[in-house]
């Protein structure tokens, strides 16, 4: 299991461990994954991500999970979300062609 976020694709970096009389060494910054089961509005299902603590505040922040997804880049999106957020933009597209239909 690599150490990378799903929605974010925050990953493992490198730097130096710094000591108080100034010595570096290499040391490794992991990113703090959680495997968190959000909840989608649209599609009316829970999915269990391996997300970091940054990219949950983040999706708190936008309102949901659907929301992150649509306004991310596809670029920054692993290939399991990737296709949820395409999904989710034809679930949407079906409602809306719905609604037209029946005005």
């Amino acid at each position: 299991m690599s150490r990378v976020c799903e929605l974010t694709r925050k990953t493992v970096m490198s730097g130096n461990k710094v000591s108080r009389s100034n010595n570096k060494t290499k040391r490794r910054f992991l990113p703090n994954l959680c495997r968190i089961t959000l909840i989608s509005d649209i599609m009316g299902q829970q999915y269990q991500l391996r997300i970091s603590k940054h990219a949950l505040r983040s999706v708190e922040r936008q309102g949901g999970l659907d929301q992150f997804l649509l306004q991310s880049k596809k670029e920054n999106l692993s290939d399991r979300t990737r296709l949820l957020r395409s999904q989710i933009i034809k679930k949407i597209s079906e409602k809306s062609s719905e609604m037209i239909a029946q005005t």
